[in-house]
């Protein structure tokens, strides 16, 4: 029987359990490891699955891949375990562009190394990259996105403290920019250049910067990025000029809407329902995590299956940086010293 090792119990680690069962893992052949008892606890009676305080207690001769589901800034130890025991790994979001580098320096095995891209597998963003490269409506002009969500409600049984969010490096904010990145370079590619500005606009419970706004510029065509953890109803706003439609879609809404020029008239496009886990935003849906980790299971025989690599992963958080060193340096910036 394959087994499948998930580093990290938290919330991102208890959904990936539930990607790995909704994928037909058996719970028998999962196995969680985390230092919190309350955490090995509490998956232990949800989904059924054997936990792990150590590594020592693992027996790896078994493991057919490790999910590190750690914190951003503890990704690289995570992916440490499974260089040493030779096994696939998949890593959650990232943040940390000197850790990838180490993960990267760190894979003397060849690896096969999958980072999270999940906002690829999103069924509407997929349907809009299909309209957008089908090349009906002619070039792509300009384009708008708003991803905006209220910090305190990212995990409303615990204090923002309490979890990687509240830290500058890893704060909320800081930490989405690359995740819709992500998905922005596959679609649109990557700018010539990009500008930006981050600033703390209010207090969420925590010292970050709460807000960044991003010029992208791609001489052709240009785009913006506005991503903030202060606005109170949570939000994913897009909006694409082409030279013959314009694409808008928000994720509150089932629906894509094009207007067409050709007939002057809208066209709705319907978006396929999603499962939803109680007590998370009820517009994010889970298909796509699983269907991201069905992608990682498929990676492991052929790695052209998952479409997201390490030195992809770098590309984007080097456009974070390149967002934070075109600001003008003040008190406290993340990683700079004043000039």
């Amino acid at each position: 029987m394959k087994e499948y090792l998930i580093i990290g119990l938290g919330s991102m680690g208890k959904r990936r359990v539930r990607c790995l069962l909704h994928l037909g893992v058996p719970c028998e052949a999962v196995i969680g490891m985390d230092r919190r008892e309350d955490r090995r606890k509490e998956a232990q009676e949800k989904y059924g699955i054997r936990t792990a305080e150590k590594e020592e207690e693992i027996d790896f001769s078994g493991i057919e891949a490790v999910i590190v589901s750690l914190p951003p800034d503890r990704h690289y130890l995570g992916a440490q375990v499974a260089f040493r025991h030779k096994k696939p790994v998949f890593t959650e979001a990232s943040v940390m562009l000197e850790d990838m580098r180490k993960i990267r320096e760190g894979n003397t095995e060849d690896v096969f190394v999958a980072p999270s891209c999940t906002l690829l597998f999103h069924p509407a963003l997929k349907k809009i990259r299909e309209l957008v490269n089908g090349g009906a409506y002619g070039k792509v002009c300009n384009f708008s996105y708003h991803s905006g969500q209220y910090l305190p409600d990212w995990h409303p049984w615990e204090n923002v403290k309490d979890f990687y969010v509240s830290n500058r490096q890893t704060g909320g904010a800081r930490e989405i920019v690359p995740f819709e990145l992500t998905w922005i370079t596959a679609l649109f590619g990557y700018p010539r250049q990009i500008k930006g500005y981050y600033r703390k606009t209010r207090d969420v419970g925590c010292d970050i910067e709460d807000s960044y706004v991003c010029a992208l510029d791609y001489e052709d065509m240009v785009g913006s990025l506005l991503v903030d953890v202060v606005g109170r109803n949570g939000a994913r706003n897009l909006l694409i000029n082409l030279e013959d439609a314009q694409i808008q879609w928000r994720w509150d809404r089932r629906v894509i809407e094009v207007y067409e020029a050709e007939t002057g008239a809208w066209k709705y496009i319907e978006v396929d329902e999603e499962l939803h886990e109680k007590g998370y935003n009820e517009n994010i849906g889970e298909n796509m995590y699983i269907e991201e980790l069905g992608a990682f299971l498929a990676g492991i025989e052929n790695r052209e299956a998952f479409p997201n690599t390490v030195e992809k992963d770098m590309a984007v958080l080097g456009l974070l940086e390149a967002v934070e060193g075109s600001d003008g340096w003040q008190p406290g910036d993340i990683g700079r010293e004043a000039p």
